[in-house]
């Protein structure tokens, strides 16, 4: 690989997935495009920013025009697509612009890819595809031959996207891989997600919401497990498969919001417990065997060290969140680098 573009990339995992690049094959080139909606920051890339080797692109994937014109200009050899609406709260409330990123935008680069050739186009998708699992079935895992199976219209979108990736590699032999994942964690997670919340608002002693009594199970993986797992696809994997990629770390979400509170010294008396989410799925569970047997990837960051790194993080980096807690990281782009183009 010598020129990937990383869609979504001023967003959590792909910013973190620019950062591993930069430091696991800094002799590849980078660009990152993203359209700097609300859960895009580039005070997040502001590291990499003056990397000759790294640009950064604003545009809407889902602008035919603008990906056309980048495509032609760049031919990139790889693409890694993160770029996505990705709030469950959000895609309820309105579900239309779900539809237009996750699908359409997708559809976009594909056809991109297609007209201006691929050396391979990566779909980074979500485990929520699968539906959820019966919280008394502790046996039972999402495999890549599990139905599809969608509760939100975030799933729905994100598993009509992977449906189209699958389509364009079986009519157009475009070669495409797709990564299914389990919930992430770590530095710079957009703080409407839970683990940031829970953090940022124990730190200011504000209560704590709760969806229903807590009991939802998620998979967690720190995302720079995550990311190394989407290099090794992208290095190693097989042109049309799918990969599932999990930790095999079960919490229930009240017990991740007491331990965080636990460590950062705050009582539990801060948890205040809010109507369920409409549709709310149950349990997540991953299993990873097949990408473990096929590309050798294990997590290696256990949750105890995962979480205690991710409190830190937030602790040493206050006036990050604090920022888009407050909304100035939306100035941020035309302050610092409006002048880029």
């Amino acid at each position: 690989m010598s020129k990937m573009i990383v869609t979504g990339g001023a967003g959590f995992i792909g910013s973190n997935f620019i950062f591993y690049q930069r430091a696991h094959h800094p002799e590849d080139e980078l660009i990152c495009v993203d359209k700097l909606t609300y859960a895009g920051n580039l005070e997040t890339l502001a590291p990499v920013m003056d990397d000759p080797k790294f640009q950064f692109v604003r545009a809407d994937i889902a602008d035919r025009a603008a990906m056309d014109a980048l495509f032609e200009r760049e031919k990139p050899d790889v693409v890694v697509n993160f770029a996505a609406e990705s709030h469950v709260d959000r895609s309820i409330e309105n579900p239309a612009i779900f539809l237009e990123t996750n699908v359409l935008g997708t559809q976009v680069l594909l056809d991109a890819c297609r007209k201006y050739g691929i050396g391979r186009y990566h779909q980074v998708s979500t485990d929520e595809v699968y539906g959820d699992l019966p919280l008394d079935r502790p046996d039972l895992f999402f495999t890549e031959r599990t139905p599809l199976h969608t509760s939100s219209p975030y799933s729905a979108s994100k598993a009509s996207a992977d449906l189209l990736c699958n389509a364009y590699q079986r009519t157009y032999g475009l070669p495409i891989t797709i990564s299914r994942c389990s919930n992430n964690y770590g530095p710079y997670q957009f703080p409407e997600k839970l683990i940031p919340l829970m953090i940022a608002n124990a730190l200011a002693d504000k209560p704590l919401p709760v969806y229903g009594q807590g009991l939802n199970v998620r998979d967690w993986l720190y995302v720079e497990d995550h990311c190394a797992a989407i290099d090794l696809i992208l290095r190693q994997g097989q042109v049309g498969q799918t990969y599932n990629i999990g930790g095999h770390n079960e919490m229930r979400n009240i017990d991740i919001v007491k331990l965080i509170l636990q460590q950062l010294g705050k009582p539990e008396s801060l948890i205040t417990y809010v109507t369920d989410r409409k549709g709310h799925d149950m349990r997540y569970a991953i299993d990873p065997t097949f990408i473990h047997d096929e590309l050798g990837w294990l997590p290696q960051t256990k949750f105890a060290d995962g979480i205690r790194k991710t409190i830190q993080w937030y602790l040493d980096n206050r006036p990050w969140w604090e920022n888009i807690i407050n909304g100035d990281y939306q100035t941020y782009y035309e302050r610092m680098y409006g002048h880029r183009g």
